[in-house]
């Protein structure tokens, strides 16, 4: 749905986008780049990005979460989209280091070779957190696009109704629901 708002209104809901794309391109994939030809030397280099990771998607849900009540309507729903996203990117996090935590200790207790838990940190987290990567770049590039067109899905509409909210244009395309 489409909805009547400032301009100020629109440079506030792009921040938790942009927050969430600078975490999904400027640390996943190009700190990793960069801290990924430095991790033969140092390789607890590679901490660094789970921990801004983790910051910033801490960050981001806490803000959602003042952002109710805080902020104006359209303002806080797109802080409740990227909140929403945020949780999806933790869940992936933590999977890979639950992965990576079993790995070490099957080598460790269990005698598993170095390689094989390279292969199993590799196909059961790093592969799936690419993905995921990948996806939420796509899915918020096209959030941060719809802030700017003052649109929001429909399931935030529905979860966080504003009776006051002018609705310019009440369709939206399906896969923006």
């Amino acid at each position: 749905m489409r909805f009547e708002v400032s301009k100020e209104e629109i440079k506030q809901a792009n921040i938790p986008h942009e927050i969430f794309l600078t975490n999904l391109i400027g640390n996943h994939i190009l700190m990793t780049a960069g801290a990924g030809g430095m991790a033969g030397t140092f390789p607890w280099i590679m901490s660094i990005i789970p921990i801004i990771s983790f910051s910033l998607l801490g960050y981001t849900i806490w803000r959602a979460r003042r952002s109710i009540g805080r902020d104006p309507w359209y303002v806080m729903c797109h802080w409740q989209v990227c909140a929403r996203r945020s949780a999806i990117l933790i869940l992936m996090l933590s999977l890979l280091l639950a992965i990576a935590g079993l790995g070490w200790l099957a080598y460790t207790y269990g005698g598993l070779m170095k390689e094989a838990v390279w292969a199993l940190i590799g196909g059961g987290g790093i592969l799936p957190i690419m993905v995921t990567v990948l996806i939420l770049i796509l899915m918020e590039s096209e959030a941060l696009y719809h802030a700017n067109q003052a649109k929001l899905p429909k399931w935030v509409v529905e979860r966080f109704p504003n009776p006051d909210a002018k609705v310019i244009v009440e369709e939206t395309p399906a896969y923006y629901d």
